[in-house]
């Protein structure tokens, strides 16, 4: 309940301040935003947009209908999952650089429970580091966990021993990623 001068909350988020970073980017006043209006909604923290990739990613995730937009309260899911992954991301700049390097995504993937090895964790930062300093932004950090874990999750629906080994054609394997949210 929302008392005289106290700004309506969702999920902890002034709701008021929500809706006027989305009428601002709402370029036809339609009701929904697209990933190009989304993106210039966001900050990455770099002062640099925010990867256009990451941006579809997060839009395939909350665009509830598929129409290739979102509407405000889809928007308001997705700040509160970008504000989670804030958080998350800030614990583990240990350096309070506002990038992850290969030691701290080392850290934050190991604690989401994923043990992989050295040569692995320096492909994702060649895969995931934009700029080419061996550090992570913030939104490539988004993009590289949420990656992770779609993958993770369809390897699992094939892994039913759980031993980590499936045995899948090379359509099935096609078809997993063809069909996934990873390619725009």
């Amino acid at each position: 309940m929302a008392y005289y001068g106290q700004a309506p909350q969702q999920f902890g988020i002034d709701v008021n301040y929500l809706w006027n970073i989305f009428q601002r980017v709402d370029r036809d006043r339609g009701g929904n935003i697209s990933a190009a209006e989304l993106q210039q909604a966001l900050s990455n923290g770099t002062w640099a947009p925010f990867n256009p990739s990451t941006v579809r990613l997060m839009m395939c995730m909350f665009d509830r209908d598929g129409g290739g937009t979102i509407n405000f309260q889809e928007f308001q899911q997705l700040w509160k999952f970008i504000t989670d992954w804030q958080t998350c991301f800030r614990n583990f700049d240990r350096d309070n650089s506002g990038l992850i390097d290969r030691r701290e995504l080392r850290d934050a993937l190991t604690t989401f429970g994923y043990r992989f090895s050295d040569g692995f964790f320096d492909i994702l930062v060649q895969k995931f580091d934009r700029q080419r300093r061996g550090q992570i932004a913030f939104d490539d950090f988004i993009q590289c966990c949420v990656t992770i874990q779609i993958l993770t999750t369809m390897f699992r629906a094939h892994d039913t021993t759980q031993t980590g080994h499936i045995q899948i054609t090379y359509e099935q394997f096609l078809s997993m990623i063809m069909t996934s949210n990873i390619i725009g």
